[in-house]
């Protein structure tokens, strides 16, 4: 199996961008492309940031049931992602995985909306941040 590596955060960059901007629908519009073209258990990384970023909408607009859906969802893929030992040191370092993935996790089965405030205000780290950058340069 492959691991998350600096290639993988090139095409997610854009999106990260997006999401800390609270700008989800384009950020789910940006990555799923991505998501699609991506043959294999890797895939599960730009689908969890599609579903949590889909929640996000949801949640803004008061929409419980979809929020709820969604971050479901999301939990699924954080799963898979750990099943298929996808994580890597580069994905924890440079987007913050764990703190999301635990963010997302400790949203209960029967949420309220109060339940998705933290997780609306997370950002990832900022990708002009990202140390394998900053290396490069």
């Amino acid at each position: 199996m492959s691991q998350f590596d600096q290639s993988h955060l090139e095409v997610i960059e854009q999106g990260i961008l997006l999401f800390n901007q609270q700008k989800y629908w384009e950020c789910h519009e940006d990555l799923e492309h991505h998501w699609l073209e991506e043959p294999g258990p890797l895939r599960n990384v730009y689908w969890a940031v599609i579903q949590v970023a889909a929640a996000m909408i949801h949640y803004r607009e008061s929409n419980l049931t979809g929020a709820r859906g969604l971050i479901y969802k999301a939990k699924q893929k954080f799963d898979r992602v750990e099943q298929f030992h996808v994580e890597s040191d580069l994905l924890e370092s440079e987007l913050s995985w764990t703190e999301l993935k635990k963010m997302v996790r400790a949203v209960p089965a029967e949420p309220v909306l109060s339940d998705f405030e933290k997780l609306y205000e997370f950002r990832f780290k900022d990708p002009s941040l990202w140390t394998w950058k900053l290396k490069k340069s």
